[in-house]
């Protein structure tokens, strides 16, 4: 509960005696704003109501609703759950106080009521709730900043592998991250869910870090022992980021160690078939196909166009990519076009960039033919995708 600086304290007190009332009111009046309640379902309103009350104090025996029962709905609904409750009583049993106490009570006062002891009950448990709240914020906050170091360090993460496997200074770590938020949104899947994968994608390919680059930037075909190598970066890139109880870095160990398994059993490393690759991993697949495919790579002259990839792609579903999701990739297209534009590559160095066509390569690489579809053809090169 957060209030404008200088604005006093609200008390909610709840009882069938009118005069009882009347007494808290002239007791807490000159340090609070109080308003009052005769049964349940007024309390429950008020308590629910702005501004929403620093402390209750509610009387177990009301008309209707029991304050036993009143303090348990306020418990069970998490707009009002944080408020304390004062027990009124003119029980002083202990089975009745502990009763209340296991329901969330933070203290009794029995009647009848001392307006001294009133008022210096009431001043603690303000007070007390006034350093949680705070505490609680202060705590949000030091949560925010490390969220957002994480998520910087994750990104730098991939901006390292990026510069690894390429000369050019481009956005990669962002596009892969909208792309796979952009697909996950447009399969239904919940808000927390997407925004995790969006926040785990950077460190998809982090493996690329533990292949030399004289590899990765080698034009043209690879060596059988080359492309081993290449082929062994989703299990370096699961080794690299770790197990972890984060969910963010057990997610993107996830999506490292199976964006290269194929629908179909012909993906890498474990030729996992079907609903045997995590939905991730489906997902992450799919996006790092439409990434080589879109941008400037060393082993051939200048990328597909969207058009060419999305088409690509498309005949994939069933084969290379988890046709369920092919719905969700079409929804998707127009703004991942939009996203490759606003983040495309700004090209850093020109003379490590190799622009001269690949030895033996056509002029523009011509699209792989459903008919004879295999693994390697949704990675916009003959050879198998590095």
């Amino acid at each position: 509960m957060t209030k404008e600086e200088g604005a006093r304290a609200v008390v909610l007190a709840v009882d069938d005696d009118p005069d009882l009332l009347a007494l808290i009111a002239k007791v807490l009046a000159t340090e609070y704003e109080v308003k009052t309640a005769g049964d349940g379902g007024d309390a429950l309103a008020l308590a629910a109501a702005a501004p929403q009350p620093d402390l209750i104090l509610l009387d177990i025996e009301l008309p209707g609703a029991s304050g036993f029962e009143v303090c348990q709905l306020l418990k069970d609904d998490p707009a009002t759950a944080r408020i304390p409750v004062i027990f009124l009583t003119g029980k002083a049993e202990a089975a009745d106080q502990l009763e209340g106490l296991d329901l969330g009570a933070v203290d009794y006062l029995t009647k009848p009521v001392k307006p001294k002891l009133l008022l210096a009950r009431v001043r603690t448990h303000v007070a007390l709730a006034g350093r949680q709240a705070a505490l609680e914020q202060e705590v949000q906050a030091r949560t925010a900043e490390l969220e957002d170091a994480r998520a910087q360090l994750i990104r730098r993460l991939g901006r390292a592998m990026e510069f690894h496997e390429s000369a050019a200074a481009g956005n990669k770590v962002v596009r892969v991250s909208q792309y796979a938020r952009l697909i996950a949104q447009a399969s239904g899947m919940k808000a927390d869910v997407v925004e995790l994968l969006q926040k785990a994608a950077p460190l998809y390919d982090i493996g690329k870090i533990g292949v030399p680059s004289e590899i990765l930037r080698k034009p043209g075909a690879l060596s059988a022992p080359d492309l081993e190598r290449v082929r062994r970066h989703p299990e370096l890139g699961a080794e690299i980021i770790g197990e972890h109880k984060d969910p963010v870095l057990a997610l993107a160990r996830l999506l490292a160690l199976t964006h290269h398994e194929r629908w179909d059993g012909s993906g890498y490393p474990k030729k996992l078939k079907g609903s045997e690759i995590p939905w991730p991993g489906r997902v992450m697949g799919i996006v790092d196909t439409f990434e080589a495919m879109t941008t400037t790579q060393f082993y051939r002259q200048k990328p597909f166009s969207v058009e060419e990839a999305a088409k690509t792609i498309k005949e994939g579903f069933g084969k290379l990519f988890d046709p369920s999701l092919a719905a969700a990739f079409d929804k998707a297209l127009p703004v991942m076009k939009k996203v490759r534009a606003t983040y495309s590559d700004a090209l850093g160095d020109l003379i490590n960039l190799d622009f001269s066509p690949t030895r033996g390569a056509p002029e523009k690489p011509a699209l792989p033919k459903p008919a004879t579809a295999k693994a390697g053809a949704a990675t916009a090169r003959t050879a198998p995708k590095r």
